[in-house]
């Protein structure tokens, strides 16, 4: 039997309705985005999670009150689904600030940045992922964003850059608006709002820790339901400090609820040249260099002080990305079938298994491959499938 008849023979043996659906399912109902997630339906577990750790996940969501463990080793048998790319080593699905100064040019990077994303075009040497973006420009008028907008790039346009200049507040119904714009737009990669204080309550108590933290958190509950980013545009404070991370206006509660941050800095406001900071939970910390085009109204990257660090090669990884390759783009089996497909590997079939559940992210990040595992009557599968 040849290696494609093989194959199929293989994917043919495991029942259809065992697996895991690739396509998001959802109720149609909105949830509503509390400290502890309220609601949440078992599909969209299992969308987020996967069918092995869905079950603890609603025990979890059933009685909230409890602790709920995890052991190590289930950890290392659980696949979880990678956390989405949406511009390479520099923006990840979560909730991010970009933070500067008022007047600094952070809106022209916001359009800058969800124009390159919405169209799929490297942003400088950075790769983007395609998908619609949504951007609440709540300071601007549709009026000014054309003028902007046709300065930046002509009039080459896009039908997934969004956008829209009045919006909700948190507490009274920006998050239903989040969530009806997701489930018509499904391929959303980035939602910038511009600014953040514009979609905070009017009159609200005083902003301390647990109510900045509380704000970025709701907002970080919908991302990673969604496997999103969300961008907060958020303003500097005028008193200095050796870290620029610490005159991001307000407490620490919004850095510490957010997995990253980003701060534009200038030396005189009247420069051309900026500073831009970034840390990170997911990506490694950066400052880039960088110059404003007056002509073209486009931020420029002119250097980079940090060379990013790479990870090395991984033979797992590159023998799985030499199997499954665009000749034979699905491979469905056991570990020990995979294994067979691998000679060169010596390793156990259920340290395969581990191995993959923990490289899941990398092997869909660097090779578009998702890997997937899920129990049948007859053992465990894994399934791989190059996207494309």
């Amino acid at each position: 039997m040849n290696r494609n008849n093989e194959m199929a023979a293989k994917m043919l043996s495991v029942a259809p309705d065992s697996e895991q659906p690739l396509e998001p399912i959802t109720s149609g109902s909105i949830p509503q985005y509390t400290d502890d997630f309220e609601v949440m339906d078992r599909e969209k577990v299992i969308e987020i999670f996967g069918e092995s750790y869905s079950a603890e996940m609603i025990e979890w969501l059933s009685t909230p009150n409890d602790f709920h463990t995890v052991s190590l080793n289930q950890l290392y048998d659980t696949v979880y689904k990678p956390k989405a790319q949406i511009v390479d080593n520099l923006l990840y699905a979560g909730v991010y600030l970009f933070a500067g100064a008022p007047k600094i040019g952070k809106s022209f990077f916001m359009a800058q940045l969800g124009y390159h994303v919405s169209r799929g075009l490297p942003i400088w040497d950075y790769m983007t992922h395609q998908g619609s973006v949504l951007y609440l420009a709540l300071e601007d008028d549709y009026s000014r964003l054309q003028k902007r907008l046709s300065k930046m790039f002509g009039t080459e346009g896009s039908e997934n850059l969004l956008f829209a200049t009045k919006a909700k507040v948190l507490k009274s119904g920006l998050m239903e608006q989040l969530e009806g714009f997701i489930s018509e737009r499904k391929d959303t990669k980035l939602i910038i709002i511009d600014t953040l204080q514009r979609i905070r309550e009017l009159g609200a108590e005083k902003f301390n820790y647990a109510n900045d933290y509380e704000v970025v958190l709701q907002l970080k509950q919908f991302a990673d339901l969604h496997n999103i980013c969300i961008l907060l545009v958020h303003h500097t404070r005028k008193q200095g400090a050796d870290d620029c991370f610490d005159t991001i206006s307000g407490t620490n509660g919004l850095l510490g609820a957010a997995d990253g941050a980003f701060v534009m800095q200038k030396a005189k406001r009247t420069d051309n040249n900026a500073v831009m900071d970034i840390v990170g939970r997911d990506q490694q910390d950066q400052r880039l260099h960088l110059c404003f085009d007056r002509e073209r109204c486009v931020w420029q990257l002119i250097e980079a002080d940090t060379e990013l660090w790479k990870e090395p090669p991984n033979p797992l990884i590159e023998a799985i990305a030499t199997l499954v390759s665009s000749e034979s783009p699905i491979w469905s089996g056991s570990a020990t079938e995979l294994l067979e497909w691998l000679p060169a590997l010596e390793i156990q079939p259920n340290i395969l298994s581990r191995k993959l559940n923990v490289e899941a992210d990398r092997l869909w990040n660097e090779y578009g491959i998702r890997y997937e595992n899920w129990r049948t009557h007859y053992g465990k599968v894994i399934k791989l499938t190059l996207s494309v």
